[in-house]
This record gives C-alpha cells, structure tokens and sequence, in this order.
C-alpha cells in the first residue's frame, strides 16, 4: 500500500500538467505538484493552506464557488480558454487556462476532496487572436481593394466567397462553378484552359479573362487561385482571388490606340522631314551649285573692272554659296541619319583620327595646329557615323580657335563602363575661344549657335549630328569647358555593339 501511494504521489509531482488537491469547505491545499505551484507563482510553502489565502487576486473569479460545487454534489466541471489575472512577484500578468474540478471519493462514494488541473494556454489563445486580427485585416483590406476571394470545394465543386466576388460577377446569390464558366467570353476559354493545365504542374492559376454580364456587356477580370492538394498530392481546393481591372484594361486599350496615332503620325512626320531632306538634296543644290559657278565666272571675267566694293561684293557671294552648300549637307545629313540602319563593323579608332587629320591638313597647316593623340582603342560601330562623330569635334576645334594662339588639341582615353558593359571615353581637349558652362547642354540643339556665322561658318547641325551619333551607339557626349579657355569634349562608346546601328 505504501509503495502504491509512493507511485501515485511521484506521478502526481513529477507530471508536467498542473495538478493540486483541497479539502474541506475552505479549499485547503493538501497537494500541490511543481507545476501547480510553478503556475501560482507564490513560492513553496503553499501546502495546508486555504485556496484564496494563497490566491487572494481570484476572489473576483467563480473558481472558489466551482469547486466548493464539484465537493458538494459530486458533479466534475470542466472550462475552456478562461482568463484569469494572476499576482506573480508583485506583477499582475493576464493568463488563459483550460482547467477543470474533479470530486475525488472513497470506496463508499463519500467525497473527501477536489482534484484541479488545469493548462496554461496564453501563448496558444494570443496566436489565435493574432490569426483573427490578420484574418480581419485581410477581410478589410480585400473589401476595401475592390476584390473577392472565393474558395471551391474540387469534390462538391462548391463555392465560399467574400469581398467583392458577388459583385464583380454581378451576381446575388451562390451560384455554381459550372455557371461562372458559362459566363466567361467564349474568346477567353481557352485562355483559362492553358492557365489550368500550367496549374498542374506550378499548382498557381492566373490568367485575365472577360465577364458577361446579364446585359450582354463585358468586364474586365484578373483572376488568380492556389491549389491546394492534401497528403496524396490529390487536389481538394482551390482558393484565390478575383480583381475587376476593367478600369485598366480600358486605360491600356486607349493609351495603345493613342500610341498608335502617335507612331503613325510620327512615321508622317518622319516621312516629311526625309522628304524634305529631299528635296534641299536635289532641289536646293543644284540652284546653288550654280549661283558658285556663275559667280567664279563673274569673278574670273578678263574684260571686266572690278573696283573694291565689287571684288568684296562678289567674295561674300562666294562664301554665302559655300555656307549655303554646308547648310544643305547639314540638314540631310542630320535628317537622314535614323532612317538607314548601319551594319556595325570593327574601327580602329586611331585609324580614324588620322584620316581626319589628313582630311583636315590644309587648316591644320594654315593655322598651324598642333595634335597629341593617346592611343585609342578598337570598338565597334558604323564606320561612316563614327568617322562622322569626331571629324565634327576636330573641325570645331580647328574652328573655334583663337586668332592669336595656335590650335592645340589633345585626346585622351580611359576605358569605363556603361550600365556594366566595357567602354571607352575620349576626351577632346583643346585651346580655342572656350565654351560657357551654361551653354554645355544648349550647344547639342539642331540649329543651335552661340558665336556669330559672319564670324565662323556651320550650319548649327554638326553638334546635333554628333549627339545622334553617340546616342545610336548606346553611348553618350557631353561638353565642357571655360570662356576664353577652351572647350573639353567627352565622348563614352560601348566597346560592342549589336548587330545593326
């Protein structure tokens, strides 16, 4: 007998469930495990004395009366998820219990005691309250995010829905998955069908598809939905969600016919401008051309006496006809140069300076310039662009010299990357009337001048051209420079290039 109740007593203690006994109408404490004390949080010395002496805080609870109920009428009582305020060390914490009263009898059924046990479950109630809020607060935001979630049974092919479903289908009462299919543009069908048989293997469907309405007229719709299989990889749900973007869709179709309109007049546009480059090709050179002629013949007449004012007269002939000839090759140049797409080739880069200082050789002579070159790298491009692209910086350097100085010009690179992809930047460095920073970006404008045509000649294209140019080779160009001290030019060119320019 004594080792039976050795056995028991060491169950009771060593058991991780709290578990007390009380006696008499005043609950005293008979037995308490390490867990019920541990619980109370009132220290050892709890045996033999009265329940609410050990846990005054409880008087405002019906425990006491429970229990003194279990000792009278032999009935158990059980309660779940009950909050109770408990003192422990001086500090009042908020606790859940699922516990229960137990009568315990002798062998001639008198009731001698109450057994209590009881779970701490306030962990476990404050994460359900935590999945509740955040089941609340996705109700509240899918309502306010005008849309609806639904759920559908794939054995009964039942539906729960909430949100906005009903409303986006225009509907008011359940209704089948059959009879949500029926209501899908027949155009769509097969959309939804290809997002199903995708789902077979990501186990997501997503896919936009038209609603008809019972009026014949059509909404927009994006449905997505999860599957969910249970532990046969068989499966049972599908839950998602279901957003009306009619509004979107009709934004898209209308800026894709606005787009549309835009690109054709453009191509007008476009058309225009390289007919027009036309026409001052063939129209304007020939006129031109012999307005040069005749003046040279005027100019080389032998039986004729110019005085002074005639010879100046017929020069600035000459030099408008010269500077009307640049206008005209400016302007085709620069309209012609994003209708032809250019096959993209190896240059060498200091192949190129050097025929455009032989090009350039009778200024260089005549001003007597002065040329320091690094060497430059080998990238990829359209020659006849490229060429183009530093034969405009050097002339202007060449240009816009000072009269009393020598034009001294110097080129430098250093490889860099552009959105990480090797390039090369070179910079043209020179010793001419200089560039006002404010200036730095204006200068790129078509038709864009900032120093007198009397007293350097261009057509205002050649920096515009130059800025197309880098700009087709994914590169890019940019000025620099002070008044009076030169102006600095940067050009950075991937070293690779795509198929065509």
């Amino acid at each position: 007998m004594y080792r039976n109740m050795k056995l028991l007593n060491d169950i009771v203690e060593s058991a991780p469930l709290p578990i007390a006994v009380y006696l008499g109408d005043q609950l005293k404490i008979e037995l308490a495990n390490t867990a019920m004390i541990k619980t109370w949080g009132k220290g050892d010395q709890v045996i033999g004395k009265n329940y609410l002496d050990v846990l005054p805080e409880v008087k405002k609870y019906e425990f006491f009366q429970q229990a003194k109920n279990v000792l009278q009428t032999g009935i158990p009582f059980h309660a779940l998820n009950k909050e109770v305020d408990l003192v422990i060390e001086g500090v009042t914490k908020t606790h859940y219990f699922n516990y229960s009263f137990i009568p315990l009898m002798d062998p001639d059924g008198t009731i001698y005691a109450v057994m209590n046990t009881g779970t701490d479950i306030t962990d476990l109630h404050l994460a359900q309250q935590q999945i509740q809020n955040s089941d609340e607060r996705l109700r509240m935001a899918i309502e306010a995010s005008d849309m609806g979630t639904y759920e559908i049974d794939l054995a009964s092919r039942e539906i729960k829905t909430c949100g906005k479903f009903n409303s986006i289908w225009s509907i008011d009462k359940d209704i089948s998955d059959e009879e949500l299919i029926a209501r899908l543009h027949p155009e769509d069908l097969a959309v939804r069908e290809k997002a199903l048989q995708e789902a077979e293997i990501t186990e997501k469907i997503s896919y936009e598809t038209r609603i008809i309405n019972l009026d014949q007229s059509v909404k927009w719709a994006k449905i997505t939905g999860k599957i969910i299989k249970d532990k046969n990889k068989k499966p049972i749900t599908i839950i998602g969600i279901i957003q009306d973007i009619n509004e979107q869709r009709e934004f898209e179709d209308e800026l894709k016919r606005q787009v549309a309109s835009s690109t054709e007049e453009l191509k007008r546009s476009n058309d225009d401008l390289l007919h027009f480059a036309n026409v001052v090709s063939h129209d304007l050179r020939e006129p031109v051309r012999k307005i040069k002629i005749f003046n040279t013949l005027l100019k080389n007449e032998k039986d004729s006496v110019f005085n002074e004012n005639c010879k100046k007269y017929i020069s600035k002939i000459d030099q408008s006809a010269v500077r009307m000839n640049n206008i005209i090759e400016g302007i085709l140049a620069y309209s012609t140069i994003n209708k032809t797409k250019q096959p993209i080739e190896k240059i060498d880069l200091n192949e190129v300076i050097e025929h455009i200082r032989t090009d350039l050789e009778l200024i260089i002579k005549e001003k007597g310039a002065i040329f320091n070159a690094c060497d430059l790298p080998e990238i990829e491009g359209a020659p006849i662009l490229i060429t183009q692209l530093f034969y405009n910086l050097l002339q202007n350097a060449l240009k816009f010299s000072k009269a009393d100085q020598p034009p001294r010009v110097v080129i430098t690179c250093t490889l860099v990357a552009i959105d990480g992809q090797q390039a090369v930047e070179v910079k043209i460095k020179d010793n001419g009337i200089g560039l006002d920073p404010v200036f730095a970006e204006r200068i790129f404008g078509a038709f864009e001048r900032l120093n007198s045509k009397d007293q350097y000649e261009g057509n205002g294209l050649g920096l515009a051209l130059c800025r197309k140019i880098a700009e087709r080779h994914h590169g890019i160009i940019t000025a620099g420079g002070e008044k009076d001290n030169g102006a600095e030019f940067t050009v950075t060119l991937p070293l690779k290039q795509s198929n065509i320019v």
